[in-house]
This record gives structure tokens, C-alpha cells and sequence, in this order.
């Protein structure tokens, strides 16, 4: 076998994101895709160590001198860098306070941290972090600190990006998905599956996908509009990045011991991204998105705030999209076009990693 074909091989083996048994030694690519083996490795691994609540959550309350702070951290790592409708420097900015807007703050600061690989173009970080600068200043957040380290040629992918965002909490704090009870609505704030198929497009070639840009956005405005006119009725948010809406919806079903129904044809899918789906074998509900969130409303609001979401300009395509159900051995059920409701089964990991 030719060399490089079989190191290639070798590489592949690595990177495909399947499930490892319980007691494998070794960190899988499917740990990092924000799904079942996400929160089960932090469960179990994770937050015992580290001594620290067992909730996953996007940012974490802090009272200071009375001042009720929220603060998030993530990673970022994309391939490609640049992508149809975005790029590394802008996700890094607009993930962050998009963690820090559904938590119900208001951003405020952002540390940056760069890992650059040895050989990187100084051009291509030039362009990231111009997007970068510009998506900051978009969501009207500073950049007030960071650090920079370069590692060997291979140790990372070009670039991987850390930041922490500081916000402050308003009025307005939803209460979370223990507070989720039968009858409560479901609402997702645009198309689905956009950000995966972008990436998915711009890393293999697919022609088929061109048309398919990254939902890439900052969620504030939707967001600040939906907590300051729907209150309390508003009791939980989340934006739907790895996982997708089905990974959202699988996480507050185990915390809130209820189950949720789906119905299909109320769920925003454009034509493109269906068609890719049908393709490619995808379900959209698994697909990542990086400006789209869901929420649960209490019913007799629901359809109040589905309006404000609709009359914010960027979120016109906001769907009412299914109801809180008992608990039922089925977490999450989508009602198909004909039949009884079908189990949507949780991803393991993504379909395809490196997304954000």
C-alpha cells in the first residue's frame, strides 16, 4: 500500500467521532460534539473532578458587590477557517455572547486566547481577527485581554481560539429547564441545520450545498426582545450548536424529567438544507446552527412571543414548533406528516466534527 494512502488511513481511524466503550482510556472526537457522549464524559469525568455543579449551562451566575455577573468560556475549532457565511474569528465572538445572551445577560467583555500552529499566513490570521474586531464591535462587546501561544507544525489545525465572556444579568433570568412543565410550548427562532451543511459544503466541495450559507448571527436582539415582553412566561432558552435541536431538547428532558413532542411541518427547514438531507442521509434536528435558538414558553404566552421574536427583523421565520409532554420512555417524539409520533433518537456525536 502506498505510504501516505495507508497513514491516511491510519488518520481516518482517528477521526471519525464513534462511540469508544465506557472504559476506554482514550478521549474520542465524538466527546467534543456536544451530544450524549458530550454530557455523559463531563458527568463522569468531568465535573467530579473539578468539583463543580453537574448542570450544563452557557454561563454561570456570579454575585459581585451586588452586581449579578455571568461568565462562559469556550473553545473554537472549525474546519475549514473560512466558511460560507463566516469564518473562526467571527464564531469565536458571536458564540460567546451568544452563550452569555441565552442565559438572559447582557454581554459585556471578551478574553481571547490564539493557539497558532507553527506556518500559519500571517494573512490568514489577519482576516480572522479583522472579523473577529468586527464581529465584536456587531455585538457591541470589548475585547479586554488574551494570550497568544504558537505550537509546532501539526500540533493544531491552523488556529484554535478560546474565549471568556463577562455579562451582567438584567430583570430577566429564565428559570431553567427544571421549571418546564406538560403544556409548554417549544419555540426555535429560524431554519435549522444551516451552520452544519455550510461547513460540511465548504470542506468537501459538495457543488450541491453552494447555495447553503452559515446561520451565523448574534442572537441578543432576539433574544432581549423575548425576555423583556414575555417575562417569567420565558423559562428556558438555548442556542442549538453541536447536537442541534434534538441535543437541546435530550438535555432538558433528563433535567426536567419530561418528554417533548415535535411536529414536523411546523419545523423551519429550508429547501436547500432538506434536500442536501434527503441526500446525504442527515436529519436536521442533529445538524449544528450558530444563530438559532430554541425556547419553552408557558401556552398561554406562547404565541405573544412568538410575535416579538417574528418583529425582530432577523428572526421572522420563528416557529412554534412542538409542546411539553409527561415523561414518557420516549424523550423526544416527532409527529410525522401521517402516524403516531416517531422517537427521535439523541446523536451520539455529530456527523461531522471540527463545526465550531
Amino acid at each position: 500500500m502506498n505510504p501516505e494512502a495507508d497513514n491516511s488511513l491510519r488518520m481516518s481511524r482517528w477521526n471519525c467521532p464513534v462511540e469508544l466503550p465506557a472504559d476506554s482510556e482514550r478521549v474520542s472526537l465524538s466527546i467534543g460534539e456536544g451530544a450524549r457522549h458530550t454530557r455523559r464524559f463531563l458527568q463522569k469525568t468531568v465535573f467530579p473532578r473539578l468539583r463543580c455543579s453537574s448542570s450544563i449551562t452557557d454561563a454561570t451566575l456570579i454575585e459581585v458587590e451586588q452586581r449579578r455577573l455571568a461568565i462562559c468560556t469556550d473553545s473554537h475549532t472549525v474546519t475549514p477557517l473560512f466558511f460560507p457565511g463566516g469564518d473562526l474569528g467571527s464564531l469565536s465572538v458571536i458564540g460567546t455572547v451568544n452563550d452569555l445572551a441565552v442565559s438572559g445577560a447582557m454581554p459585556c467583555w471578551l478574553t481571547m486566547s490564539l493557539i497558532l500552529e507553527e506556518g500559519l499566513p500571517v494573512t490568514v490570521l489577519e482576516r480572522l481577527l479583522d472579523s473577529a474586531a468586527a464581529a465584536a464591535q456587531q455585538c457591541d462587546v470589548t475585547i479586554v485581554a488574551g494570550d497568544t501561544k504558537v505550537v509546532p507544525r501539526g500540533a493544531v489545525d491552523g488556529i484554535f481560539i478560546n474565549t471568556t465572556g463577562v455579562g451582567e444579568f438584567g430583570d430577566s433570568i429564565p428559570a431553567g429547564p427544571k421549571s418546564l412543565e406538560p403544556g409548554d410550548r417549544l419555540l426555535v427562532s429560524g431554519p435549522i441545520g444551516q451552520h452544519g451543511l455550510a461547513v460540511l459544503s465548504s470542506r468537501q466541495g459538495m457543488a450541491f450545498l453552494n447555495a447553503v450559507e452559515s446561520d451565523l448571527k448574534c442572537l441578543l436582539p432576539g433574544v432581549s426582545e423575548v425576555l423583556k415582553r414575555g417575562g417569567a412566561s420565558v423559562k428556558c432558552l438555548r442556542d442549538a450548536t453541536r447536537g442541534g435541536v434534538s441535543a437541546v431538547l435530550h438535555e432538558w428532558a433528563e433535567e426536567a424529567n419530561v418528554s417533548f413532542e415535535l411536529d414536523q411541518s411546523s419545523i423551519p427547514v429550508s429547501r436547500q438544507v432538506r434536500g442536501a438531507c434527503e441526500i446525504l442521509g442527515l436529519e436536521p434536528l442533529h445538524l449544528a446552527n450558530e444563530g438559532t435558538f430554541v425556547a419553552a414558553v408557558a401556552p398561554a404566552c406562547a404565541e405573544e412571543v412568538l410575535n416579538v421574536l417574528r418583529s425582530v427583523p432577523q428572526f421572522r421565520e420563528a416557529t412554534l414548533i412542538g409542546t411539553v409532554m409527561p415523561k414518557s420512555v420516549t424523550p423526544v417524539a416527532v409527529r410525522r406528516l401521517f402516524g403516531s409520533p416517531i422517537p427521535l433518537d439523541e446523536p451520539a456525536g455529530a456527523p461531522f466534527p471540527r463545526i465550531c
